[in-house]
């Protein structure tokens, strides 16, 4: 919007004046082999991806949790299929995948080690922000080590445009940035809040979880979460001018015909000014990104703090991440299986379930740790999530579908999940979409 990118021009002005504008400067690196083959349906390697080992020892000391124990060691199968990682596609496993990072690190090593503004951005870096660029409709794309600095990156430029403008001294409080963030937003966009707060760049307001009447009070989206209500947002962006920013960590190459995440889903793209993601959940590798204008990119690139002091991801990651994004756009068949899974989880246990990502709350941390001891048991590794990540009486089975688990796993694991389905437990219990 026209108020935004001034603001931001008039920032990148002063830093042009002091002589702190900050660019990347690729190494060239040869351009990376023919598109890597692709599949029309599930290989063997996808089991891969969800059948894991645990040592006896690991297994033990996981029973024994919570002081249950009887002491004497149980016998149980070190063979699990995992229903708590992000690999929502089932990429981490893909021969695509495994071939472009191996080919890489014949060829290059790790690649140049350095932040991105030194020596570590290269070529490759660059194909792959210009890919999720195209992804999620956006002028620009800048690729960050994590989805955690990158939302700490976005917070800190943002905040630094208060600073910038106020020219040598602290903003007044009518001077700074002012930031609604959702309740239960995630632990990297509170923590890059709470830092520009502390510097005095912005001032926070925190609405009630997807509540959007909260939201436009507070103007005249975790753990738990859900799809963030983007139409309602996009209204009341319309009509108070506000910067839309979101984290798409779990949407991005899940929702979506092509992948791009909840925007796509909801027909709005074009109106969602920086996307925030990562690329280690859907994508099944590893690093964060921020889509947006050049100009954003331009700020975010000379402020952002855990961008600009972080060592670059090695090139086999980057290799590993263009070909994932590539094997998306190819597989569409494997979006059709995570939402097929969806469904059928639904139909099994009644619960209505909109997203591959499940929390059952089973309420005390005592509860959380007998139902995860359940499920280790019947063969499924489920984590329990406890205090600090959620609040107290609020604990949880979270379960994640992939498109690597089969109809099978999932008949299987509803079985096991059984006695701790609402209509079978006395503690309030719900089931719950993730922040998609």
């Amino acid at each position: 919007m026209a108020q935004w990118d001034a603001l931001v021009d008039a920032a990148l002005a002063r830093l042009a004046s002091r002589s702190l504008l900050r660019a990347t400067r690729p190494i060239a690196l040869a351009p990376p082999p023919a598109p890597p083959e692709t599949f029309p349906c599930p290989g063997p390697w996808d089991r891969a991806a969800v059948e894991i080992r645990l040592d006896r020892a690991t297994l033990h000391q996981w029973l024994a949790e919570g002081g249950e124990g009887s002491g004497q060691e149980e016998k149980v199968d070190e063979k699990l299929i995992l229903f708590s990682g992000n690999d929502y596609m089932g990429l981490s496993s893909h021969p695509a995948i495994r071939h472009a990072a191996v080919k890489a690190a014949e060829e290059y090593g790790m690649g140049p080690r350095g932040s991105a503004l030194i020596c570590g951005y290269t070529t490759y870096h660059k194909m792959v922000e210009e890919s999720l660029a195209e992804l999620k409709k956006k002028e620009d794309c800048l690729l960050c080590p994590t989805g955690f600095s990158a939302n700490m990156a976005v917070m800190t430029a943002l905040g630094n445009i208060s600073s910038l403008l106020a020219a040598g001294r602290k903003p007044a409080e009518d001077e700074r940035i002012a930031i609604f963030s959702d309740a239960l937003n995630h632990a990297s966009i509170i923590d890059g809040i709470r830092l520009v707060e502390r510097q005095q760049e912005v001032v926070s307001f925190v609405y009630k979880h997807c509540d959007m009447s909260h939201l436009e009070l507070l103007l005249l989206f975790s753990m738990d979460g859900d799809f963030a209500p983007l139409p309602e947002l996009v209204k009341l962006r319309r009509k108070y001018g506000f910067l839309l920013v979101i984290d798409d960590a779990h949407g991005t190459l899940v929702c979506g015909e092509n992948g791009g995440g909840a925007p796509e889903l909801f027909e709005c793209e074009n109106e969602i000014d920086i996307s925030v993601g990562t690329l280690s959940k859907a994508a099944g590798c590893q690093g964060g990104f921020i889509a947006c204008s050049t100009r954003w990119k331009r700020l975010i690139q000379s402020r952002g703090r855990s961008f600009i002091f972080s060592t670059a991801l090695p090139v086999p990651v980057v290799a590993s991440v263009y070909a994932a994004l590539y094997v998306s756009r190819e597989e569409r068949w494997r979006r059709s299986v995570i939402w097929r899974h969806v469904q059928y989880f639904a139909s099994l246990t009644k619960l209505n379930i909109t997203s591959p990502i499940i929390s059952i709350i089973v309420g005390s941390e005592k509860a959380a740790l007998r139902a995860g001891r359940d499920m280790l048991r019947s063969g499924f590794h489920v984590t329990p999530i406890r205090p600090p990540t959620v609040p107290p009486n609020s604990c949880r089975l979270r379960i994640t579908l992939s498109a690597s688990h089969s109809s099978d796993d999932i008949k299987r694991l509803v079985d096991a999940l059984s006695p701790w389905l609402p209509h079978k437990h006395d503690i309030q219990i719900y089931a719950v979409a993730s922040k998609l």
